[in-house]
């Protein structure tokens, strides 16, 4: 068997491992981040960004909730952990702030707080791999539409003083830039994407923007989800809010080969012969070991489907039941754990590892939320003009 057979036949064999489900208000569970730093033998740390504008910690393992920040400061753009420590915890919202957390503290108070400009309204940020520079991308207000950076060093030397920003872009994208992605090994590589349907490559390294951006793909839709993939990370893909999915190789820039490795305008179509059930894309990871893209997508019902990627199209490759009983609208692959968390609409937190067995096995009551909650939710505009078919 291949390193591909095997590590498709051990992800189509994940089981729940443990669930959380909030006693409190529920939320939905809208980002998923894990820890990387942990001290050895400790647990990593799981963090979820929800509806309810609250930030929550949780304990990787168990699930156990440790920390919960609360309501304030407007509605959360995503969570991340700092790639150098398992204690500080970033978070972006819609008020114009990225704020810094230390999870080892109590305190309601964030450690560092980076502030935009007075019209920022963020819906999408990062932070770059070597925990240097903060990025997070605006809302369009007028005509609009920033990426702002922020020097992140010092967090700890400067208890709770405010950051301006280094600069931004501005020219770039003409609406709203939905997610940002620093590169998993080379701290000056970012990729955004945008309403506007473009998905953009900086070197932030260059002095100007205009010599910044290296590559602009066009997904010809709303992208609501990116990451990079392929042997040293040269690949990008997106998700578009439309269920397409694009995926083009950076390398292939200054050679004859056409950059664009897949298209799919609509992937429930694309995979409907095997499964008439996929209804929607959540996210995707890169597998190292199996040289592999993969993507999770979903059925209201709350059925998560892992699908493979390859140049020829997606294909299937399992889909794992009795877990979510609604909408799945986060996830996270931990390739140290090899488990994958996921997050959804029913306010469940899931951790899915090879062959285990949960250790509570009452029947779940079905914990779809009242819709009232999907207000608070921002839902992106994606009427665009007619695509080429």
């Amino acid at each position: 068997m291949s390193a591909v057979e095997q590590v498709e036949q051990q992800l189509a064999g994940l089981r729940i491992a443990r669930r959380c489900v909030p006693s409190e208000e529920p939320a939905y569970l809208l980002d998923i981040h894990t820890s990387g730093a942990a001290q050895p033998g400790a647990s990593p740390l799981v963090a979820v960004s929800c509806s309810n504008e609250s930030l929550r910690v949780y304990d990787g393992d168990t699930l156990r909730l440790l920390r919960e920040y609360g309501a304030r400061g407007g509605a959360l753009a995503g969570v991340r952990f700092a790639h150098t420590s398992a204690s500080l915890l970033f978070s972006a919202c819609s008020q114009g702030t990225v704020k810094c957390w230390d999870v080892r503290s109590a305190m309601q108070k964030p450690v560092q707080v980076f502030s935009g400009y007075p019209s920022n309204v963020f819906i999408s940020f990062d932070i770059s791999c070597s925990d240097l520079i903060v990025c997070a991308g605006t809302e369009k207000v007028e005509k609009d539409t920033f990426l702002v950076f922020w020097d992140a060093r010092g967090i700890t030397d400067c208890a709770s003083a405010t950051k301006e920003p280094l600069g931004v872009y501005s020219e770039s994208h003409n609406d709203d830039i939905t997610k940002i992605c620093f590169h998993p090994v080379e701290p000056n590589l970012v990729v955004s994407g945008s309403t506007d349907g473009l998905v953009n490559v900086f070197d932030i390294n260059k002095d100007n923007e205009d010599d910044a951006l290296i590559s602009t793909c066009n997904s010809d839709s709303s992208v609501s989800s990116l990451g990079w993939a392929g042997e040293d990370y040269k690949q990008v893909y997106c998700m578009t809010h439309d269920e397409g999915f694009c995926w083009w190789d950076t390398a292939r820039l200054d050679t004859e080969e056409p950059i664009t490795l897949l298209h799919v305008l609509d992937a429930r179509e694309a995979v409907s012969a095997e499964n008439h059930s996929l209804q929607y894309l959540v996210g995707g990871f890169y597998h190292e070991k199996a040289g592999k893209l993969f993507l999770l997508g979903g059925a209201a019902t709350g059925d998560v489907h892992l699908l493979s990627c390859s140049t020829e199209g997606l294909s299937l490759v399992g889909t794992l039941r009795g877990g979510h009983a609604a909408t799945v609208r986060s996830c996270c692959w931990s390739p140290t754990e090899e488990s994958l968390l996921t997050g959804g609409e029913d306010a469940q937190l899931l951790l899915w590892k090879p062959g285990a067995v949960e250790r509570s096995l009452a029947k779940k009551a079905s914990l779809k939320i009242s819709s009232s909650v999907q207000k608070r939710v921002r839902v992106h505009n994606t009427s665009l003009k007619s695509r080429k078919k």
